[in-house]
């Protein structure tokens, strides 16, 4: 039964349709001229049996016959039927087929129809695997032409005019004579393999059509070869259907694949908004410029929206620009200069609103946006700039930037299609650009915590020289849990420290930075290094149970090392202790590499202070080296440590070489591959005191005793050149001395040492330390230690072989000008 509800005339064939259509002709009268294979596959009537008969032969009952007279009426009046049909199987089952009838016109003004059959449920279940070809095509318009055996042009619809050739063009003559080129030839190779074979076959062209010459215009085009009644090719017929919108399609798919893969490769913003520009020329457009807010690549958070009408417009810096013309002339601004935006232009409106700007046709006549802007309003007019689209870069409801896509060469102006391709591929940047900003704000952070908890510079005085290098094993954040230090101590003394807390990244480096500050406090008490150790082992306890008691706290890193020194100048003394840290390297003027006997201790927090931390002090002469480092530097994956420690020794047995290069020359060993473990060195070259620069003497305890300290200090201080220090020197040595007296027992010993600062010492052999306190007016006692405390420049006391000693600073009057400068 015809279904004559669905009566869209123009309604298009799909591609499968296309291709699998089982294709017939009849005449005015109804009755079939020619049949092909794929129809006698469908109904099971081969063209003998039906070519010069009626075509009610295929339908399943007299009334159906009797309904076509009526029917045909209806096609005549409307140009052609499209819907579905009952058709009779030859074994006799009833189809339901979905019938198309097209109207073609022959060269003397006659008239027959092309039927196409196809089977409507092979139709639905291949349409589940359909492409995206095929939807794209379910409205376009199908042409179709006849042509003889020698390949001339009998029959054409109307539709057929769409590649551009009039149909009295066609009539008589083959498609070379008419589409001339080499895609005719290829063409018509198609329709002879065709003719000869007798089935049917499938094949695109290129044509630009008169009503649109600038563009391209693609087309597939399906063959079929018609019967007679005795089965011989009576000649080919042709649909084409035009898939030039199929084929943009197709285009922008490729585009948007490889945006996956070329937008974002790196964690880079600069990077990412060049890749974005990369793209999408030539695919999208001949010139493409990507300007991102200045703070987006610094990794700030950016706004909303960016008002660029206020009296300080933002800042932008120009991340990506492509062109098809080598040098791209087409822009004012290099990449990485930062660029103006004027606020009357489109690009400003796109940064306030936060939507895309089209301009098929870009008005450069005077007056116009860009006119406000006369260097860019240069270019567009040298370059040719003649269709314009302005996307802003948007993520998480916030405007990173603006890209703008241009057409110079290619004449086809922008449409809303390309500017839905635009704003994908800026969606997708946009995810990549937010992305890498996140990254280098958390990465600048890392990178700023890491530089605030180790130091600066290196602060040795006049007792060492030291370098340093820092390898972290995670290089994205750049962040570890090693650290070495350098702290200057009283009396020209120093302390060197080299620590590695387990695990890497920003906790290990937080972890870091308390265990520094805990280290940088004790050394302040002037503890001898066992003991400053077993005062950290106790803290790095304490901050494990705190961190413990506290809900979704990343608990404290345990397990650290550290090795604590302190050398002395004057004596050429090293003093050193280590928990859990590998030993420090000597090496002597020769090059001689030794690793000094130093009891190991436990790691910091798991000794739970049962195991001891020994100290052990070696002698230095002048010009040795120290070699701090962490196990990153002598342990890999694939050696083992002797080999690591060999390597290690090797590099160093250059003393003669300055202390930067010998850095170098030493993290050079380390393995190339991926670091499992954060690498820390310190290098230390020992100096010695000139005896010069010290003098001491031995004083008995009788009151009398202050008066010579005071003669002595000054006699010396003048010998130095230091007489402007002596009246202040004066008060602070009989402070030291007097309290010596009263509080201390045994000898007293006073030093002083000349060196970067003017230090006093008092030794005595009492352990009662010294306590600053405020006097009050009645007091007669108190006030001694305090006068001390204003008069010098630091103080303090510490603890020594057989009692303690209270020294105090005078700067110098070079270390008042460096300090102020």
């Amino acid at each position: 039964m015809l279904n004559t509800d669905q009566t869209a005339l123009l309604e298009p064939l799909r591609p499968r349709e296309i291709s699998d259509a089982a294709i017939a002709m009849i005449d005015e009268q109804g009755t079939v001229v020619a049949w092909t294979q794929a129809a006698q596959h469908l109904v099971g009537y081969c063209a003998e049996d039906v070519v010069g008969r009626s075509a009610t032969l295929v339908l399943p009952s007299s009334e159906e016959a009797l309904g076509v007279s009526a029917f045909a009426e209806q096609c005549r009046a409307q140009g052609g039927w499209s819907g579905t049909a009952a058709f009779r199987h030859r074994d006799g089952r009833t189809l339901n087929l979905s019938l198309r009838l097209s109207l073609l016109w022959g060269q003397d003004a006659t008239h027959r129809w092309l039927v196409s059959l196809t089977d409507m449920g092979a139709l639905s279940s291949g349409m589940t695997n359909g492409s995206v070809r095929e939807s794209l095509l379910a409205r376009a318009p199908v042409g179709i032409a006849i042509r003889d055996p020698q390949l001339r042009c009998t029959w054409v619809n109307d539709t057929m005019e769409h590649d551009g050739i009039p149909r009295d063009r066609r009539f008589g003559r083959r498609l070379k004579d008419s589409l001339p080129g080499f895609e005719a030839e290829a063409l018509e190779a198609v329709m002879r393999q065709v003719l000869a074979s007798g089935t049917s076959a499938v094949h695109e062209y290129r044509a630009w059509p008169p009503e649109d010459p600038r563009r391209e215009h693609a087309f597939s085009a399906s063959f079929f070869c018609l019967q007679d009644a005795d089965g011989q090719a009576l000649g080919v017929c042709s649909l084409t259907v035009d898939v030039t919108s199929n084929q943009r399609v197709r285009e922008r798919l490729a585009v948007l694949s490889q945006a996956s893969t070329r937008i974002g490769s790196t964690l880079d913003v600069m990077q990412t908004g060049q890749e974005l520009a990369s793209l999408a020329v030539p695919l999208l457009a001949d010139y493409v410029t990507v300007d991102l807010a200045e703070s987006v690549s610094f990794g700030n958070e950016p706004a909303a929206r960016i008002d660029t009408t206020d009296d300080r417009p933002p800042v932008f810096r120009r991340a990506g620009m492509a062109s098809i013309h080598p040098g791209i002339p087409e822009s004012t601004f290099a990449r990485g200069e930062t660029i103006s935006v004027p606020p009357t232009s489109p690009l400003a409106s796109a940064l306030r609103t936060g939507r895309s700007h089209l301009e098929p046709v870009l008005d450069t006549t005077p007056g116009t946006w860009i006119d406000h802007d006369p260097a860019r309003a240069q270019k567009i007019r040298e370059n040719g700039v003649h269709s314009l689209m302005i996307v802003p870069i948007r993520a998480r409801r916030s405007v990173l930037g603006v890209a703008l896509f241009a057409r110079t060469e290619d004449p086809t102006p922008f449409q809303e299609d390309d500017l839905l391709l635009a704003e994908e591929l800026v969606t997708r940047a946009a995810l990549s650009l937010d992305n890498a900003r996140q990254y280098t704000r958390e990465h600048t952070t890392a990178l700023a915590l890491q530089r605030n908890l180790l130091p600066q510079r290196l602060m040795g005085g006049v007792a060492v020289e030291t370098a340093g290098r820092y390898l972290p094993a995670d290089m994205d954040a750049g962040v570890g849990g090693d650290w070495f230090d350098v702290i200057p101590l009283s009396g020209a003394r120093v302390a060197l420290v080299v620590g590695d807390v387990v695990g890497h990244g920003i906790n290990a480096a937080a972890t870091m930075g308390r265990l520094r500050t805990a280290v940088r406090t004790l050394a302040d008490l002037e503890l001898p290094p066992d003991e400053l150790l077993a005062h950290l082992d106790d803290s790095v306890q304490r901050l494990a149970e705190q961190d413990a008691d506290v809900a979704d706290q990343t608990p404290t890193v345990v397990g650290a090392t550290c090795l604590y020194a302190v050398y002395d100048p004057v004596t050429q003394k090293c003093t050193m202790a280590r928990a859990g840290h590998p030993p420090p390297a000597i090496i002597d003027t020769h090059g001689q590499v030794t690793f000094p006997d130093l009891p190991a201790g436990a790691p910091l927090g798991l000794g739970l202070g049962l195991v001891p931390f020994d100290a052990v002090e070696v002698d230095l002469p002048e010009g040795s080296l120290l070699a701090f480092y962490t196990d990153g530097l002598v342990e890999s994956r694939d050696d083992d440590i002797d080999v690591g420690m060999h390597r290690l020794s090797t590099a160093l047995a250059q003393p003669e070489q300055s202390l930067e290069d010998l850095c170098s020359s030493v993290m050079e060993t380390v393995p190339t591959q991926a670091a499992s473990d954060d690498v820390t060195l310190l290098l230390v070259r020992i100096h010695t005191l000139d005896a010069a620069h010290i003098a001491s003497w031995d004083l008995p305890t009788e009151p009398a005793v202050v008066s010579t300290a005071r003669h002595l200090a000054a006699h010396q201080l003048g010998e130095w050149g230091l007489e402007h220090l002596v009246p202040t020197m004066e008060l602070i040595i009989s402070e030291l001395v007097t309290n010596a007296i009263h509080h201390g027992t045994g000898p007293i010993r006073l030093r002083l040492i000349r060196h970067q600062v003017l230090t006093c010492e008092v030794f005595d052999s009492g352990k009662c330390y010294p306590r600053l306190r405020h006097a009050r007016i009645v007091d007669e006692n108190g006030r001694g230690l305090f006068l001390i405390a204003q008069l010098s420049s630091r103080w303090g006391f510490r603890s020594a072989t057989g009692g303690k000693l209270v020294w105090a600073e005078q700067n110098l009057p070079s270390t008042r000008q460096s300090r102020h400068q």
